[in-house]
């Protein structure tokens, strides 16, 4: 039956063994997993996550390292006094050496692959990430099928599923023993708790620090974003520009409001009063959990004099109808200087 419905598929994928003909299907469903909007919410994202990054490029990797089949320890060597020795079967690693090699080349792999991508562009970002883990376990993954292919159907390297099934329930259902059957159990249970609890941890992360960053930027010569070279000499009624970010870590969505206003301030006992105050802008914005808003926007105040404070003021919802740094939620200012026109520099 298994031979009738593989004739169904296309002569390509027939040649595809079944191991990594699951892996290359692992990848596609994390990707859909971590990228497609309704399913990326989903505990999906967790299940197939875990395997993803833990095994399964590792696994690939060893699939085109170690093409052949291999029985492990073998008894046909003799040593002093004609006593057997173990030697290796050349060629090949058995399951339990290529399992235990794909948990570690994984754990290997892909820090590697994130500190690569560390020096780029991109950054260690969860698309290129996606992107790169799952490139490299595909194009491992096709080395791995050329190669076993190139090797006669005797060597090549193949899954003892039904071997592995029949074992394991003659092992569960049929122990030799007592208390070999209530080790196996203890054993399943344990397993079953571990990945649980792994699985719960991941899905249900701990709710770290809530807050959200207020900032200010301007643009340099190379047009990048820096907090460096901030104006400081206006002109009345003259814009000039700036770039205002809030970043929403609040582990939640919320709506944001902006006021700018500069102010001429005195201290008295090391406490601030506003003497004189002109709003200029507001800005409002709704922002998911990690999400960043930047803005580019222009300044021009009118309110003229030395050391002036030009203030950013930040509230999770409507403004105050009076914004002080007091009532804020956040707040950024600079220290500006505001000259009549034909009385600049």
């Amino acid at each position: 039956m298994s031979a009738r419905w593989r004739l169904l598929l296309p002569g390509w994928l027939r040649s595809v063994p079944a191991d990594l003909a699951a892996v290359i299907a692992l990848v596609l469903v994390t990707l859909g997993a971590v990228f497609l909007p309704v399913v990326s919410e989903t505990p999906l994202r967790v299940v197939v996550g875990l395997p993803f990054v833990l095994f399964v490029p590792g696994y690939a990797f060893i699939a085109a390292l170690f093409p052949e089949a291999g029985a492990g320890p073998v008894g046909d060597a003799s040593g002093p006094d004609d006593e057997p020795v173990e030697t290796l079967d050349d060629g090949g690693i058995d399951g339990i050496e290529r399992v235990a090699l794909s948990f570690g080349t994984s754990i290997a792999i892909v820090p590697l692959i994130g500190l690569v991508l560390n020096f780029t562009p991109w950054g260690i970002r969860l698309v290129p990430i996606m992107v790169s883990v799952s490139g490299f376990t595909l194009l491992a993954a096709g080395v791995g099928v050329h190669r076993r292919n190139e090797l006669p159907a005797d060597e090549q390297f193949h899954v003892p599923y039904r071997e592995w099934l029949a074992a394991g329930r003659e092992e569960l259902f049929d122990p030799e023993t007592r208390i070999d059957g209530a080790l196996n159990v203890l054993l399943v249970v344990s397993i079953l708790l571990a990945v649980s609890s792994v699985g719960y941890a991941v899905a249900v992360p701990k709710q770290g620090e809530q807050f959200t960053e207020l900032y200010l930027l301007t643009e340099s010569d190379d047009g990048d974003l820096v907090a460096d070279d901030y104006p400081q000499n206006f002109t009345a009624g003259e814009p000039q520009s700036l770039y205002v970010g809030v970043g929403n870590n609040e582990h939640r969505t919320v709506d944001y409001s902006v006021v700018v206003a500069i102010q001429n301030v005195t201290f008295e006992n090391n406490e601030s009063r506003v003497l004189q105050e002109e709003r200029l802008r507001t800005f409002e914005t709704t922002l998911a959990h990690n999400e960043t808003w930047q803005l580019n926007h222009t300044v021009a105040p009118t309110l003229t004099g030395d050391d002036l404070r030009l203030t950013y003021f930040l509230y999770k919802g409507d403004p105050a109808a009076n914004p002080t740094v007091d009532n804020a939620y956040r707040e950024v200012h600079l220290w500006v200087n505001v000259s009549t026109r034909g009385t600049a520099g």
